[in-house]
């Protein structure tokens, strides 16, 4: 099916205000962080069994992008997710709106954000139960062979936050295996490291837009893509191919990777449904 609008609005209302709202959220994430105050905080998505969680962050996490608030601000990586999320919606958005209408755009948008923020608490809470057990594993037999068997299987970076410590920690019991006291040290920082995890946040808006991505593919499937300017392919393709990488992605779980491979994932799921349903209640014929 070939999109053929009979009326197009280059950047229709929601879109254009997704687009003004999220610009505006990014700059007072990064004014208000010189000045102390971590948006994120109080503003991204945090685990239902964190202190930090709000039931607001189910909408709010969709309009925060990167980490440009807390003590080691990334700048540049934080445009980068901005742009890439609003790129993506104006440039498969803006074709949905002129279809759906504003308000049924508005809806599906935030339906696929939410939703995939459940599906992703869903997995995380799977993830949050493994550490959970391994921690609890460890602080039974807090052996060396425990705590590298602990660093391998959580995949734990060196480069991340606890990273730096972790073996820094492995490379001075190596040296004596047999010292209680690095037992005792390792089970403190598997603790805060547990704890650390319960409280990290997600932001950005990648479950809608993704919900956005999936929804061009399954209503438009053959229109074509044109990767980087310069290689065709057909919409349904595009989208399934990416589907399957952010599943690979996700069961694969690379080390030092921070991306809620499952939360696009569950954009995806979403959007499925939500068309599927529109479909069946004929609010929309999509054929």
């Amino acid at each position: 099916m070939e999109f053929r609008p009979s009326r197009f609005e280059i950047i229709p209302p929601i879109v254009k205000n997704i687009l003004i709202i999220n610009v505006l959220v990014f700059l007072a994430t990064i004014v208000l962080g010189k000045q102390g105050i971590d948006l994120s905080e109080h503003l991204a998505l945090y685990h239902w069994s964190s202190d930090k969680f709000k039931i607001w962050q189910f909408i709010t996490h969709m309009f925060m992008h990167g980490n440009v608030s807390g003590p080691n601000p990334d700048y540049e990586g934080g445009f980068m997710h901005l742009f890439s999320n609003m790129f993506a919606l104006w440039m498969f958005g803006a074709i949905l709106e002129n279809y759906f209408g504003p308000k049924r755009f508005l809806a599906f948008y935030l339906l696929c954000g939410v939703g995939a923020a459940l599906i992703h608490l869903g997995v995380y809470s799977y993830e949050l139960n493994v550490i959970h057990d391994a921690v609890a594993r460890f602080q039974l037999n807090p052996t060396y062979k425990e705590y590298t068997s602990f660093l391998s299987q959580n995949h734990i970076s060196i480069y991340s936050e606890y990273g730096q410590n972790f073996y820094g920690l492995k490379d001075a019991w190596t040296e004596s295996p047999m010292d209680d006291a690095f037992g005792r040290t390792a089970s403190t920082l598997l603790g805060k490291y547990q704890q650390l995890y319960v409280n990290q946040g997600t932001v950005g808006a990648s479950g809608a837009i993704f919900g956005i991505l999936f929804a061009f593919g399954y209503l438009f499937p053959n229109t074509m893509i044109y990767l980087y300017f310069f290689f065709p392919m057909k919409a349904k393709y595009f989208v399934a191919l990416y589907a399957l990488f952010e599943l690979y992605a996700g069961v694969k779980n690379t080390a030092g990777d921070n991306v809620a491979h499952f939360a696009h994932l569950g954009g995806m799921v979403i959007a499925f449904i939500v068309i599927k349903i529109w479909n069946k209640t004929n609010r929309k014929n999509f054929y």
